[in-house]
C-alpha cells in the first residue's frame, strides 16, 4: 500500500497544521523554537567542518539537511517553515491573523535565542575555551560572515537587493521542502522527500534567516570586523523578509489557491484539546503523522 499524500490531501493537512500550531502556549513556541535554531546551528557547523577538511562544498550541502531532519522527527518549530504554513492556514480560515502573527514572533524569537545559544557553545569548543583560534573552521566561519554583510554591503542598493533575491529564492525550496515532508506518511518517505529542496538551496548559496542567526554572530565572536547594525541591515532583515515573501506567497498562497481546502473549515473544525496541544508539533510535518517504520 503506498503512504504517498496527494497534493490536495497534503494542502488541507497542512492548513491544520498551522491551526495546531497558532494554538500552541508561548512556553512551547520559545522552547521548540530555541531547539530548532540550535539543531540548525548544529548543521550548520556540520558544513564547515567538511570544508574545513577540503571536500567540495556540494558535500557539506549534501549533509545540512540533517538539521531539518532532526526538526520535522522532533515536532520542533522553525519560523522559516511556518512562513508558508501559517498563511495557508489563513487563507483556509483555519486561523487569524493575530494568532498568525503571535506565532511567527515567538518562533522567531525562539530561533534566534537557539542560535546564539549554540553560536557561543560552538565557540568556546573550537577555541578550548578561548585559549585558541579556532582553527581552519574559524577562518571559514569569518570568510562567511563578511561576505553575508560588508560583501552586500560593499554593492549598496545592489547588495540588499541581491540579498533579498537570495532570501526568495532559499525559501522558496525550504517551504517545498517544508510540504513535501507531509507528501509521505512514513518517516523515511519524509526524509527523502524533503532532504532534495533543502539540499538544492544550501548547495545554491542562498540566504535563510535562521542559518544567519548562528553563522553571522559566531563570526562575530570569532572576530570578524562586523557591527550590529551591519548584520541587522545588510543580512537578517533583508533576508528575513525575502524568506517571508517566498514561503506565503510563493509555497502557502499559491499551493492553497490550487489546491483549495476540498470542505470549509467550519464543517471540519474540531476543539484542540489540552493534550493536543502537548503533543509535538514539527516544524513542517506533524510527528502525529509519522508511521511506525
Amino acid at each position: 500500500m503506498s503512504d504517498y499524500v496527494i497534493p490536495k490531501d497534503l494542502v488541507q493537512e497542512a492548513t491544520q497544521i498551522a491551526r495546531t500550531k497558532s494554538e500552541l502556549p508561548v512556553r512551547d513556541m520559545l522552547i521548540r523554537g530555541i531547539l530548532a535554531g540550535a539543531f540548525l546551528g548544529y548543521a550548520t557547523a556540520l558544513v564547515f567542518t567538511v570544508l574545513s577538511q577540503g571536500l567540495p562544498p556540494i558535500v557539506g550541502a549534501i549533509v545540512f539537511p540533517v538539521g531539518f531532519v532532526i526538526l520535522v522527527l522532533l515536532g520542533l518549530e522553525l519560523v522559516t517553515g511556518n512562513f508558508a504554513l501559517l498563511p495557508a492556514g489563513l487563507m483556509a480560515g483555519t486561523l487569524s491573523f493575530p494568532k498568525l502573527a503571535r506565532n511567527l514572533f515567538w518562533v522567531y524569537l525562539g530561533n534566534l535565542i537557539g542560535s546564539l545559544l549554540f553560536a557561543l557553545l560552538f565557540f568556546l569548543a573550537i577555541t578550548n575555551w578561548r585559549t585558541g583560534n579556532g582553527g581552519a573552521i574559524a577562518d571559514l566561519i569569518k570568510q562567511a560572515a563578511l561576505k553575508k554583510t560588508t560583501g552586500y554591503s560593499a554593492l549598496g542598493l545592489s547588495g540588499w537587493g541581491t540579498v533579498f533575491i537570495k532570501a526568495i529564492l532559499c525559501n522558496w525550496m525550504v517551504t517545498v521542502g517544508a510540504m513535501m515532508a507531509l507528501v509521505s506518511r512514513s518517516a523515511l518517505g519524509k526524509i527523502a522527500a524533503m532532504w532534495l529542496p533543502i539540499m538544492t538551496f544550501f548547495a545554491l548559496g542562498f540566504e535563510h534567516s535562521v542559518v544567519n542567526m548562528f553563522l553571522i554572530p559566531s563570526g562575530m565572536i570569532l572576530g570578524a570586523p562586523i557591527s550590529v547594525s551591519q548584520f541587522l541591515l545588510w543580512n537578517l532583515l533583508p533576508v528575513t523578509l525575502g524568506n517571508f515573501v517566498a514561503g506565503a506567497l510563493f509555497t502557502g498562497v499559491a499551493l492553497y489557491i490550487t489546491y483549495p481546502s476540498a470542505q470549509p473549515y467550519a464543517a471540519i473544525a474540531t476543539p484542540i484539546s489540552t493534550t493536543a496541544q502537548s503533543e509535538p508539533q514539527a516544524a513542517f510535518a506533524p510527528a502525529a503523522s509519522l508511521n511506525p517504520m
